[in-house]
């Protein structure tokens, strides 16, 4: 039997992140537990201290058909140093058997939707005669991914 997991992803602010990642892999912000009417309630009643939730924050992200890992988002004071030692490939150009050039005005196109949800374009991945083309990106908080 595999071993459930969840990608835990370090950052400043989870709430924005959380947003932007729903956003960019088409999952859901994840509900509270039941009972709760908040994130923050929810914390509240663990102990955690109220001033340090927003009502209406959230730190948590499902794939809404169940499928792909749980994402949560933790704070942590310090911010980003250097370069990712793991970070996410994002699939968009149809894999291997689509021809390259509609791999790359997929990419393309994802990477504008990105752009505008406040991701960054770190470098493009491509040479002639090569039959690839990515283009690596950086999140709103700078923790690089890929889009293939």
């Amino acid at each position: 039997m595999a071993t459930r997991m969840q990608v835990t992803i370090d950052c400043a602010d989870p709430s924005r992140l959380a947003r932007f990642w729903a956003t960019a892999l088409g999952y859901r912000l994840e509900e509270p537990p039941g009972g709760f009417a908040s994130w923050r309630d929810y914390y509240v009643s663990r102990g955690f201290p109220p001033e340090e939730f927003e009502d209406d924050s959230y730190d948590s992200i499902v794939d809404p058909d169940g499928a792909g890992p749980r994402m949560w988002f933790q704070p942590v004071p310090e911010p980003k140093m250097v370069k990712n030692r793991v970070h996410l490939d994002l699939d968009v150009g149809g894999g291997r058997g689509t021809p390259l050039e509609e791999r790359r005005r997929r990419v393309e196109a994802e990477t504008d939707r990105l752009v505008a949800a406040g991701a960054t374009v770190f470098r493009v991945l491509s040479e002639d005669g090569v039959d690839y083309y990515a283009v690596v990106m950086q999140d709103p908080e700078g923790n690089e991914f890929c889009l293939h």
